[in-house]
């Protein structure tokens, strides 16, 4: 099934921060009430054409610091043989430079180290995720940054308004091909904006409530989820109406009509 275009028409809402007047966060509305859910292992093809079991795990993790790279460091040294396939070659090291001289997870055979073989006794996927499964454990306390935050994307800007007052703005949208840089057009596949992945019971906002509030914290998220249900009652009073869009209730095209 062929993936949206990257651009179409979208409902942004803004507000302040509710833990700080400062800051004001914009959110992808249209990407939030959409109904995307990671397919992995149901259906999603993988980034590299004749590796679907990959996932987007293919090329490893970029780690967002140094942080982030030994929070995972000390999450890996708690797996096991049982439940890591490459366990063995992950006690030289989990970590590795790109070309760029960048620090990620190192790729084994092809894929990131922590990605075990579909029919690994001890559970395919991400060993990170499984183990956190296993024990309870929120994933994103877990995997590296940009693996528990995919495909919700934040970044960060400033804003100077006419009469001088500054904002630092957080704008949380749709991790769409262009996220990854100018390499994202090359995946052979991708998530997002393709309807095979537009499945989800919930819409986004919901089944990804606790990575927005990671992003967000709780009390912007509390206000967030007021927004989502009005977008969404306001969507389901136009019934058929496809002027949707029209109004400023703009609906993912990937998702079920």
């Amino acid at each position: 099934m062929p993936e949206v275009p990257l651009d179409f028409p979208r409902s942004f809402v803004e507000f302040i921060d509710p833990a700080d007047e400062n800051q004001l966060f914009r959110c992808d509305l249209t990407w939030l009430t959409s109904r995307w859910l990671c397919i992995y292992g149901n259906g999603c093809q993988g980034i590299v054409a004749g590796r679907p079991h990959d996932g987007c795990c293919t090329l490893g993790a970029h780690f967002s610091d140094k942080d982030d790279r030994k929070r995972v460091q000390k999450w890996a040294s708690k797996l096991t043989a049982d439940g890591w396939q490459n366990h063995a070659a992950g006690q030289k090291g989990i970590v590795m430079k790109d070309e760029d001289g960048d620090k990620q997870t190192r790729t084994l055979n092809g894929a990131c180290i922590f990605l075990n073989d579909p029919d690994f006794a001890g559970g395919g996927g991400c060993a990170l995720h499984n183990m956190a499964v296993r024990d309870g454990i929120k994933p994103l306390d877990v995997k590296p940054d940009v693996c528990w935050q995919l495909p919700i994307r934040r970044t960060f800007e400033d804003r100077t308004y006419p009469d001088g007052q500054e904002l630092s703005v957080v704008v949380i949208s749709e991790f769409d091909r262009r996220g990854w840089g100018p390499g994202g057009h090359d995946l052979n596949w991708y998530c997002s904006g393709n309807p095979e992945a537009h499945v989800g019971p919930d819409p986004v906002y919901i089944s990804e409530r606790d990575t927005l509030i990671a992003l967000m914290g709780t009390p912007a998220y509390g206000v967030l989820v007021g927004h989502c249900e009005e977008h969404l009652a306001a969507i389901a009073a136009l019934g058929k109406d496809r002027h949707a869009t029209r109004a400023g209730l703009a609906v993912h095209p990937a998702d079920p009509r």
